[in-house]
C-alpha cells in the first residue's frame, strides 16, 4: 500500500514555513490503518517488548492498538501537568520552539524492553527526550517506530543508538 498517497500535506502549519504531514487522512482509511497495524504487529510481535511508550498525542493512536496486539502494556508520555501521579520531566527543543514531556515515575520497571511509538520524526527533539525519560526509569530501548520520518532533518542522529523503523520517509 502506498501510504504517502494517504498523507495530507498542509503548508504553513503550525506556523509559516512548516510543512505539516497530516496523518489523519491515513487513519480515517480503515484498510490503511489496519494495514499499518498489521505491519507493525508482524515486525514487533516476537521482540520481547514489555511496554509501548506512545508520545502525545498521535503516538497514542498508533501505540495503543499495537500494545494490545503484541501483549504489551501501554505508557503515555505527555505534556507536564497532564499525568496525575509523580513524574519525571524533561525539556527539549522542537523544530519550531521548545516543550517539555513527562512520564509517571512508576511507568516502567528496571530492565523492561520498551518500544517508542510516534507519528513523525522530524528534528528528533521529542524522540530524544522520550528516550531520556525511559532510560531514567531503567527501561531498555528496543527501538522506535514512526509512521513518517523527515530524513532531511536528521532526527535519527539524536536517537543515541536507538534503532528506528519508519513506514514512510520524505526527503
Amino acid at each position: 500500500m502506498d501510504y504517502k498517497k494517504l498523507i495530507r500535506e498542509v503548508p504553513d502549519f503550525p506556523k509559516p514555513g512548516i510543512l505539516f504531514y497530516d496523518i489523519t487522512t491515513l487513519l480515517k482509511d480503515a484498510q490503511a490503518f489496519r494495514t499499518v497495524q498489521d505491519e507493525l504487529v508482524a515486525r514487533y510481535r516476537d521482540q520481547g517488548i514489555s511496554k509501548i511508550v506512545g508520545i502525545e498525542s498521535r503516538g497514542f493512536i498508533l501505540g495503543s492498538p499495537l500494545a494490545y496486539q503484541i501483549g504489551a502494556g501501554f505508557v503515555p508520555v505527555r505534556k507536564p501537568g497532564k499525568l496525575p501521579a509523580d513524574t519525571y520531566e524533561v525539556k527539549y527543543k522542537l523544530e519550531y520552539g521548545s516543550n517539555s514531556l513527562a512520564i509517571h515515575r512508576d511507568a516502567i520497571a528496571m530492565g523492561e524492553r520498551v518500544l517508542v511509538v510516534d507519528d513523525l520524526l522530524a528534528t528528533g527533539g521529542t524522540a530524544a527526550a522520550t528516550i531520556s525519560l525511559i532510560r531514567q526509569l531503567g527501561g531498555e530501548i528496543a527501538g522506535m517506530v514512526v509512521l513518517v520520518e523527515l530524513t532531511d532533518l536528521k532526527g535519527r542522529d539524536k536517537l543515541d543508538g536507538c534503532p528506528l523503523h519508519a513506514l514512510i520517509t520524505y526527503p
